[in-house]
């Protein structure tokens, strides 16, 4: 794909986002920035939040990672049922009833003041250098295919980037990307379907052949019941219920866009449907894996040492035609964008109000406040992509998918604790408690890899209950 073609498709799809930006934001002030002012329908959230929850991670680490693991990973994915299960009847419940814009104001009403900073602490923790990590592949692939063939050096292409998100999320926030990320995801999906479409036909086979292929194939296996296997099925099962748990149901980012629908009942049908359409989708993607692993073989073409190279590779190599290049190019641009900008206006909204107390001030004062957390954040992801494209050396899905075992860990003890409990605690120790069972998770996981493998994505659960545990401890006694 040339240069010129490249750039072209960059201007057209952002003139498309900032438009729509336009359109949406009319009017806008800091509850539509927040909240969209409760207005909007399930279904387009539920839409939206499919290229929200996705991602470039997803996008590009999934298909890569078939070959080490197969269709493994659709275990966590069926585990994620129990969790969404448990978001929609317990946690939004809980979000409405409160009537809450952070959901970490949970954390103060039931435990404290610290407990709330805390947790909204290691939120904007977790979600920071996940989100960096995600949007470092599409930054990645942007750069590749646009700004260094003409010499542009990376950190001048993550700033484009940031800046570009920050032209179209700026002033009308969550109410903007609602129907931004809904765009994307169209052109994600798209673009996941045109690529199996091309990778079939360059195998002559249809779509009956194709799922036969696959099933005989050695990527076709989906289960794994050897219990020393860091995959084994009770582990990635577990692990899947947790992690929708935390990384939806107790992630500011998710939550916001379900607290602006206009009731409880409709933000629990958002959640059911999006499930549904989730595991089909991750479905795709995993055939897609398994496709590009046998095209390789057939025609003999060496595979990566970085997996996550293999779909880039191929889609932007020619090997499937412009059409492949062009349609993986928006695919990675959308799932990306998808999640980064919601990502944005996620840990904008959580500082403000977690933070700053913005409520309290006036409508200008606000918008003030508003303008420059954005700002602030948009430089924080550009240091942190940069400082993201120094050090990273493995497989993105496994990178962020093992800090968020670590960060995300004390949020599951903390709501845990507070929601099957009734007992108060010594507020002032929350912050370390949470601080240490990260690092005892560490430990144990060390010994574990000399044990049975390693906990694997469990290490979620073990953190949780070691948080748990600790808060146990320090509990206000009768």
């Amino acid at each position: 794909m040339s240069v010129e073609l490249a750039i072209g498709i960059l201007i057209i799809y952002f003139g498309i986002l900032i438009l729509i930006s336009y359109l949406t934001s009319k009017g806008a002030d800091t509850n539509s920035f927040f909240t969209a002012n409760r207005q909007s329908p399930w279904w387009l959230v539920a839409f939206g939040m499919i290229g929200t929850s996705i991602s470039g991670l997803t996008f590009i680490s999934v298909p890569g990672a078939v070959g080490k693991t197969s269709f493994t990973y659709f275990q966590i994915i069926l585990g994620h049922s129990l969790g969404y299960l448990t978001i929609a009847t317990v946690l939004m419940p809980l979000y409405y009833k409160l009537n809450l814009i952070s959901i970490y104001g949970y954390l103060e009403k039931r435990f404290g003041f610290w407990s709330y900073k805390t947790g909204s602490a290691f939120f904007l923790l977790s979600r920071t250098i996940g989100s960096a990590a995600r949007l470092f592949l599409a930054v990645n692939v942007l750069h590749i295919a646009i700004f260094q063939p003409i010499g542009v050096p990376f950190i001048a292409t993550v700033f484009v980037s940031i800046l570009l998100i920050w032209i179209y999320t700026h002033k009308g926030g969550v109410k903007t990307i609602i129907y931004t990320d809904t765009l994307q995801t169209v052109f994600l999906l798209v673009a996941l379907f045109i690529t199996i479409i091309l990778v079939m036909q360059q195998m002559d086979m249809n779509f009956g052949e194709m799922i036969q292929t696959i099933g005989q194939s050695k990527y076709g296996k989906m289960f794994e019941w050897d219990f020393a296997s860091p995959h084994f099925f009770g582990k990635d099962f577990l692990a899947g219920v947790f992690i929708a748990i935390v990384m939806t149901g107790l992630d500011q980012d998710l939550m916001q866009k379900n607290l602006t629908c206009k009731s409880i009942g409709e933000a629990q049908k958002n959640m059911f449907w999006f499930y549904w359409v989730l595991v089909f989708i991750n479905l795709l993607f995993l055939s897609l894996g398994a496709l590009l692993y046998l095209y390789s073989e057939s025609k003999g073409i060496p595979i990566p040492n970085l997996t996550d190279n293999l779909y880039p590779g191929l889609a932007l190599g020619g090997q499937f035609g412009t059409l492949a290049a062009v349609t993986f190019l928006l695919g990675i641009i959308a799932a990306t964008y998808a999640s980064s900008d919601s990502a944005l206006t996620a840990l904008t909204t959580s500082f403000c109000i977690d933070f700053l107390s913005i409520e309290k001030f006036k409508e200008d004062k606000r918008q003030s406040l508003k303008k420059y957390v954005h700002i602030g954040f948009s430089a924080l992801f550009v240091v942190v992509i940069g400082l993201f494209h120094l050090f990273n050396n493995q497989e993105l899905i496994a990178a962020v998918f093992n800090l968020a075992g670590y960060t995300y860990g004390p949020l599951l003890g903390l709501f845990a604790f507070g929601l099957f409990t009734k007992i108060p605690l010594k507020d002032k120790w929350v912050p370390i408690v949470c601080i240490s069972s990260p690092i005892l998770t560490y430990i144990l996981e060390a010994q574990a890899q000399n044990w049975f493998g390693g906990f694997g994505f469990s290490k979620l659960l073990i953190n949780g209950g070691i948080c748990f545990s600790l808060l146990w401890i320090i509990r206000k006694k009768p």
